[in-house]
């Protein structure tokens, strides 16, 4: 007989408690935000103590972890594990916790510069609250006026008395009206006055790392000289007598309208300067140096990635790393950019030093000498002088007036020469050519020199790329048709 069956056991496996530990971090994290959403304390707060004290919250959970290791081997249990949902909440947790940590250690501010990003562009929380103001008071007679700000625009106009008179706009970033107007309180612009200087400044760094952007409105006498230092934002200057310096560092520059010296030094955005009765000067780097109307001498020193000029009654200079230029007076324009150099109406002596560019030069008047490389070069010339051209890996066209009297001299290593004048004598012969003569009984010396590109000396007369037009032979009259009967004359509309 089978023996028979053993009784059902009635004794169950221990369920394995579940940890608190990741519930009970989450309710601490929760609650500090409700504080933060809350207003209890700020989102910036919120921000700085998690990235300080966030190792905390996993030391929190390494206590928990252990409590209940010890209440389950006095209970004889198995004591509660992590699972997947904590390892993945303590990983997160961890990533989080070092990006915040060295966030924290970014110098916001100074990054903001250094990619050139706008004044609202790190409000990531809160709002932007808005206030004006008015400063006046009298002038000193002969007084120079220094206006410093860090963070906002800055205009100033010529006023019709002896008042300086100051118009604030101001905007200041945060989460409650209360903070905007404990820190509009603490950015009040500071007008004083010592000896033979008035300084103005709009003190946007009162609030320390919270945001503040002023713009200044101002009015001050006409002869009064001006010094500007801005960091963030426009500068805008009409209508001065005295000298005029002004300091940008993010933000355009507009000057107009000044009899003193124009002196501009800038790091990124653009300057715009007209009508000025003396000298002018910009250095630096930026996007875009325009100049037009200028009676003084004009000098440009920096990286920019354009250059506008027009009708400037003296000298002007520029010189960066890739271009030097210099020329006695400019009459009509001149457009230069990377790539491109385009100039009309211009008095030498004419010296360019450059690479990589197209060059047409119309209107030229005096002597040129001209290097560049991998780039055409074309000279329009309204009176010849001496001319000394160098080019590489490009075309050489230049273009003389049909009864000017010169002497060449022209070699292209790996190109060809062409001549409108037929008196020069040409040789091309493997793949060189040379050219040599007197053109109307001499005058200044031209010196032609191209590797492996063409040079073409060219009538005046002549269209750019075109050859002259041969002369066309008289036409012999055509007989005259006697008349039809009964047609009528057609006549021309």
């Amino acid at each position: 007989m089978s023996s028979p069956a053993a009784p059902p056991s009635s004794y169950l496996p221990t369920r394995r408690k579940r940890s608190i530990a990741g519930p009970l971090v989450l309710i601490i994290v929760g609650v500090v935000f409700l504080l933060g959403t809350m207003h209890v304390i700020s989102l910036d707060q919120l921000g700085d103590l998690f990235a300080r004290y966030w190792p905390l919250l996993i030391i929190l959970w390494g206590v928990v972890k252990l409590i209940e290791h010890q209440q389950a081997q006095k209970e004889g249990t198995r004591a509660p594990g992590i699972g997947g949902g904590g390892i993945f909440l303590l990983i997160v947790l961890i990533l989080f916790g070092l990006a915040a940590t060295q966030a924290s250690h970014v110098n916001w501010g100074q990054l903001r510069d250094q990619i050139d990003l706008g004044d609202g562009d790190f409000q990531l929380f809160g709002h932007s609250y808005r206030y004006d103001d008015q400063l006046a008071q009298a002038f000193p007679a002969g007084a120079t006026l220094h206006i410093s700000n860090d963070h906002g625009a800055v205009q100033v106009n010529a006023s019709t008395d002896d008042q300086i008179r100051v118009t604030v706009h101001k905007r200041v970033a945060a989460e409650r009206q209360q903070d905007a107007d404990k820190w509009n309180s603490a950015t009040k612009p500071q007008l004083s006055v010592a000896d033979h200087t008035v300084t103005l400044n709009a003190n946007t760094q009162g609030a320390g790392d919270h945001v503040v952007v002023t713009d200044l409105e101002i009015t001050v006498p006409r002869k009064a000289a001006l010094v500007i230092a801005a960091r963030r934002g426009d500068i805008s200057v009409v209508g001065r007598d005295g000298d005029v310096d002004l300091s940008g560092q993010h933000g355009d520059t507009t000057a107009s309208d000044i009899n003193g010296k124009v002196s501009v030094n800038m790091t990124h955005g653009s300057a715009r300067i007209s009508q000025i009765s003396s000298d002018v000067a910009v250095q630096g780097r930026g996007d875009e140096v325009s100049l037009q109307e200028i009676k003084g001498n004009a000098r440009i020193t920096g990286e920019f990635d354009s250059i506008k000029l027009a009708k400037i009654a003296n000298p002007v200079l520029f010189k960066s790393a890739r271009t030097d230029m210099e020329f006695t007076r400019l009459d009509g324009d001149l457009d230069m950019d990377s790539g491109d150099l385009r100039a009309t109406d211009l008095a030498g002596p004419f010296r360019l030093l450059t690479r990589s560019k197209d060059i047409r030069l119309t209107g030229v008047n005096g002597d040129v000498r001209l290097q560049n490389e991998n780039g055409s070069v074309e000279v329009h010339m309204n009176k010849v002088g001496s001319m000394d051209v160098t080019n590489r890996n490009s075309e050489i066209e230049v273009y003389l007036p049909d009864k000017s009297g010169f002497q060449v001299e022209a070699r292209a290593r790996g190109g060809e020469i062409e001549s409108d004048f037929k008196d020069l004598k040409i040789e091309n012969a493997d793949d060189n050519g040379s050219a040599a003569g007197s053109i109307g009984g001499g005058g200044p010396r031209l010196v032609l020199n191209n590797e492996h590109g063409m040079i073409a000396i060219r009538k005046g007369s002549s269209v750019a790329g075109i050859s002259p037009v041969p002369s066309v032979p008289s036409i012999p009259k055509i007989p005259k048709v006697p008349d039809v009967p009964k047609v009528p004359e057609v006549t021309e509309n």
